[in-house]
């Protein structure tokens, strides 16, 4: 299991949790979730439910990789498989995305801390 934190405008929003079975799951922070002046970070993942299952990546953070020459660069780089996409989130969403959301990889040492 792999899980990052996912932060909007540097506001912690919620929790993106790869499952060994490479299923997924977005988990809004209770914090956040209650707070009705915080908007929903995605029209796809609406502030409706609390938590959303899916057995692909979510389209919403599969977006928020880079395409083409930019993508293949970042593979070599990061040494990841070209369908880790969790990996090549957490490594390249950390600081500088298009629009508000950044994705920050929760280590293993800092899961009890949670």
């Amino acid at each position: 299991m792999r899980i990052a934190n996912v932060y909007s405008n540097n506001i912690p929003a919620g929790q993106l949790i790869e499952e060994d079975d490479r299923s997924y799951t977005f988990r809004y922070d209770n914090d956040y979730y209650n707070d009705s002046s915080k908007s929903a970070i995605s029209l796809t993942l609406p502030k409706t439910a609390k938590e959303y299952h899916s057995k692909d990546f979510f389209p919403f953070f599969a977006n928020l990789l880079s395409e083409g020459v930019n993508k293949q660069v970042q593979l070599q780089i990061y040494k990841l498989d070209e369908k880790d996409e969790f990996g090549l989130l957490v490594r390249t969403a950390q600081y500088d995305t298009i629009g508000s959301i950044t994705v920050k990889e929760v280590m293993n040492n800092d899961v009890g801390n949670q």
